[in-house]
């Protein structure tokens, strides 16, 4: 099962928006319609599902969320499908997705991160679908820092497409928007500097291999089952080896490294060349920083681990394409990830 990667998005083409996890509350809608008017900027059709409530913590019962889902992945006029964030039980749909009907069917992107990881993931690992982690719909009028590149950009990037990125140098520590009161908002506060650190050890990195991964809070819940196999992933499609990346939503850190610890038993970073870690918001704890955390469970490994990598909850965010072949190299001259879409 050869990896599929959409075809490019074109001026016209449809993008669905549905909530599999959290939809919007009323006093967000001004944000999503600015995110929308985003999306139609470049062109194409946007079209808003039903499942899209906000009110509580999932937008609608699983049956209806993942029947909308279906809808939209498997329509030959939807090219792609970007929810508005993540949330907390998407993993509600997991069992009740067709993921015969979607490997039989077109590739269509499907956009996020945070929570859509336990949907992203086993997409690309069930069906060999290529997805999209590290932006969401809500997140799209932001400006792209220098270095960092978009989910618009991306999906309309033309088969076998090679592309490069860099961490910007400077990230968010402190709050979050108000979406509420500046729904415009399209700045990023950048209030730190910092770049992408080597936590096992010293020396250069240069690894390549197939990239996977997620949000580890969504991904820990999956591992050892047959939706999180990659193992069989890399024997298919990437014998010489996988670019695993990780990234917390800022969990305390003994829950990140319990998390890690099982997925590390499970064969999650069994194949892994080299493993990327997220820039994380989790405070340390007096005897275990976060840095110790992820060491503590995969250090063992004998693998390089790259810390501090925007492809998490801390902005500004850097793509990454489940499926795609990456290249990572680390120096002190040089940090970047290169990705083909092939």
């Amino acid at each position: 099962m050869p990896v599929r990667f959409p075809s490019p998005l074109r001026p016209g083409d449809r993008v669905g928006v549905t909530s599999p996890s959290s939809g919007v509350p009323k006093e967000m809608r001004e944000r999503l319609d600015v995110a929308v008017r985003e999306v139609r900027a470049r062109g194409y059709e946007v079209v808003v599902g039903a499942c899209m409530d906000g009110s509580g913590h999932v937008s609608a019962p699983a049956a209806e969320r993942a029947d909308e889902l279906m809808a939209m992945l498997t329509d030959p006029t939807v090219r792609a499908v970007v929810p508005p964030w993540g949330g907390e039980t998407a993993i509600d749909l997991v069992s009740l997705l067709d993921w015969d009907e979607l490997r039989a069917a077109e590739p269509t992107w499907l956009v996020g991160f945070s929570d859509l990881s336990t949907l992203m993931t086993p997409l690309t690992l069930l069906t060999g679908t290529a997805t999209l982690h590290g932006n969401n719909l809500m997140d799209t009028p932001y400006r792209v820092p220098e270095g960092l590149l978009s989910w618009l950009d991306i999906v309309a990037a033309p088969a076998g497409h090679r592309f490069t990125q860099r961490p910007p140098g400077r990230h968010r520590t402190t709050g979050f928007d108000d979406f509420v009161g500046h729904p415009e908002v399209r700045d990023f506060t950048l209030d730190t500097p910092g770049t992408w650190t080597r936590l096992d050890g010293t020396g250069d990195v240069e690894a390549e291999g197939r990239l996977i991964g997620g949000c580890i809070e969504a991904l820990c819940n999956l591992a050892g089952t047959g939706y999180l196999d990659t193992s069989a992933f890399a024997r298919a499609e990437s014998p010489d080896g996988l670019l695993v990346y990780v990234e917390d939503a800022g969990s305390d850190v003994f829950t990140v490294c319990r998390s890690l610890h099982g997925m590390r038993l499970a064969g999650f970073f069994d194949h892994a060349n080299a493993i990327l870690v997220g820039r994380s918001r989790a405070r340390d704890h007096s005897s275990l920083s976060h840095r110790e955390a992820v060491l503590d469970a995969l250090g063992s490994l004998d693998v390089p681990v790259i810390a501090d990598v925007e492809c998490g909850h801390v902005p500004p965010y850097m793509p990454i394409v489940n499926g795609a072949h990456g290249r990572i190299v680390h120096s002190a001259l040089r940090a970047e990830l290169t990705q083909k879409l092939a």
